[in-house]
């Protein structure tokens, strides 16, 4: 625990940034029926009956220092789409010497998945790049971006979402909108409160 909240003390340094990476998935539930608009008086009305058009696996990236995030949407949670997420931070840090991924104990969260997913040259530079610092067990609310995970989910997925377009769209609005304003996180447990 206290590798986690030293690396969320540090100053923001963007040669050595700090990256959280979490993953949740999203059914896609569609309407049997047409819902019913609200009335004068009345709420609208939502059958309870739907119909379900499989799961997505969303992927957050969030820098909590520059308070940035991006959401990776997958079919699946594989060790390849693990890879293939890595390789999308590592782009979006070129001049980063070194990127510090806090992350969970999942499986897939291994470097070996780099070696499935690319050929070992390409595996070894992403490799080179990252660090991994993992959530003890038990502790994922120890993860940023769990919580931001949350607020995505309460801000703009808590409605019936029937297709990955829609998906795609509610979640880009919100992360457009989030980076905009890009609010830093400031995380206030320290090692002295552990």
């Amino acid at each position: 625990m206290e590798d986690l909240l030293d690396l969320y003390a540090e100053p923001y340094d963007p040669v050595r940034p700090v990256i959280c990476f979490d993953e949740s998935p999203k059914q896609l539930i569609g309407e049997v029926r047409e819902p019913m608009p609200p009335q004068p008086g009345a709420p609208a009305r939502q059958d309870t009956e739907y119909k379900r058009n499989g799961v997505r696996n969303l992927m957050m990236i969030c820098e909590p220092k520059r308070g940035w995030r991006d959401v990776l949407i997958m079919q699946r949670r594989t060790k390849i789409d693990f890879a293939h997420a890595m390789r999308h931070i590592v782009e979006c840090y070129p001049d980063a010497e070194v990127i510090r991924v806090v992350l969970d104990n999942l499986n897939t969260h291994k470097t070996a998945s780099l070696y499935e997913a690319f050929p070992p040259e390409e595996a070894r530079a992403i490799a080179r790049k990252l660090e991994f610092h993992y959530t003890p067990k038990h502790g994922s609310w120890l993860n940023i971006a769990e919580l931001e995970l949350a607020v995505l989910s309460n801000m703009c997925l808590s409605q019936r979402i029937a297709d990955e377009e829609t998906l795609r769209r509610e979640v880009e609005a919100n992360v457009r909108e989030r980076n905009a304003k890009a609010i830093p996180i400031k995380w206030k447990f320290s090692t002295q409160d552990a």
